[in-house]
């Protein structure tokens, strides 16, 4: 099976997909045309990437089944022309979590005590015991968490261990005002934090900046989360409270958020922002990191070795899975429900001939199939295949099925 890999990629991914069998071509420097090009010329199946985008025309290139994301997100690629071209798309979520929750923390802390600045008046070559001494301390202070995906509460564990409160809003718990029940802390996986500290859930974005000292966002960037922390979230903030963004710059109103830093004197910790180059480097010009108390870094929050050699593990994983089994981890774009409307049931001998008789007589019936299993028992002997139709079979059809070979041993049809 031959792999495309299109970015950086960690050696130890690109020994694993050889050990698995896989012809390997790692053009890290590929994008644009001259990436249609190469997955057109290389008659690759698989593609890797990290930040380059997939495009439509790069799906119709060539002959890709599947596209792995070495990383949390797609937001890269082009996932609705992948499925209408059946192509998978899959991520390596929660492999980074770690990383970027120790970059939250290191944002939070380089705020409460102005390292950045310090640092910058030390090799300018000025003492100033005075001003730096005055620092307000995390402990105790409430941190505001939106988002509970393995970010958020990775982030949450370890502000737990500098005694951080915490008050939560995540969009599966959308409208709760309550604490964290046992059952939920332990979905979590958040018992030591909740043994330090108290957990709470705000029913808004909104009710979370009210009640919070530093706000820290974990959310995953789509349609119902662009621009989600806006003027009014931004508004509930006290003044001179944290804010930090390791998440993505889209979820934040980039407007909103300088006038709230200029007006209010937020503290911003900034890994992510509205308008970043498109390389890895690169001229930039976002002018929030000209603002006083604002420290940012390049996006890089998922970008230690530690995480990075989780992500390449996991991208082989779910290639030797393609390879070996027909399936794919972490895939982002199948169905979760076809739009099927009949489900028949078809016990058989394991002969051959006997589901291409059952899909003759489907299509002659104008009967289209979404989706199908066949499982075969042990001693492979008989088999029952399990298929979701769009639409009802007539009861000739039916007939036509059950009687049409001798191999069927027994038809169901439910409807939906």
């Amino acid at each position: 099976m031959k792999v495309l890999v299109a970015d950086v990629f960690e050696a130890s991914g690109l020994a694993g997909l050889a050990a698995c069998g896989c012809e390997v071509d790692s053009r890290p420097e590929l994008e644009g045309e001259a990436l249609a090009a190469a997955i057109r010329e290389s008659g690759a199946q698989i593609l890797i990437v990290r930040s380059t985008r997939v495009t439509a025309p790069m799906l119709d290139a060539g002959r890709l089944a599947l596209v792995v994301r070495a990383g949390a997100g797609v937001n890269t690629i082009d996932v609705a022309a992948a499925s209408a071209r059946g192509v998978y798309v899959a991520n390596c979520p929660g492999q980074n979590s770690i990383a970027v929750a120790e970059l939250t923390m290191g944002l939070l802390l380089a705020l409460d005590r102005r390292i950045p600045d310090a640092v910058a008046d030390l090799r300018a070559g000025r003492w100033n015991k005075k001003e730096y001494g005055r620092a307000r301390g995390l402990h105790g202070q409430v941190l505001g968490v939106l988002g509970l995906g393995s970010i958020g509460c990775e982030t949450i564990r370890r502000a737990a261990a500098f005694g951080m409160p915490v008050v939560a809003w995540s969009r599966r718990f959308d409208g709760a005002d309550r604490p964290l029940t046992d059952d939920e802390i332990a979905a979590l996986g958040l018992e030591a934090a909740a043994a330090r500290v108290s957990i709470r859930l705000a029913p808004s974005p909104a009710e979370v900046a009210a009640r919070c000292d530093a706000l820290t966002i974990h959310l995953a960037l789509g349609p119902e989360t662009r621009g989600l922390v806006g003027a009014e979230v931004l508004a509930r903030l006290a003044p001179g409270a944290m804010l930090i963004n390791t998440a993505r710059g889209e979820v934040v109103d980039a407007e909103a958020l300088a006038a709230a830093a200029r007006e209010k004197g937020l503290r911003l910790g900034l890994d992510v922002f509205a308008r970043e180059p498109a390389g890895g480097t690169g001229e930039f010009t976002d002018p929030i990191v000209a603002l006083p108390d604002v420290y940012g870094t390049h996006h890089v929050g998922a970008s230690t070795d530690q995480a990075q050699e989780a992500i390449a593990a996991e991208a082989v994983r779910i290639v030797r899975t393609y390879a070996e089994r027909g399936r794919v981890p972490n895939c982002v774009n199948l169905a979760g429900r076809t739009p099927a409307t009949h489900r028949m049931v078809v016990r058989h001998r394991n002969r051959p001939g006997v589901l291409a008789h059952v899909f003759e007589r489907l299509r002659a019936d104008g009967i289209n199939v979404h989706e199908t299993e066949n499982v075969v028992f042990d001693g492979a002997e008989a088999a029952t295949a399990t298929i979701h139709l769009h639409g009802a079979p007539s009861a000739a059809t039916v007939e036509a099925i059950r009687a049409g070979h001798d191999a069927i041993l027994d038809l169901r049809l439910v409807a939906l």
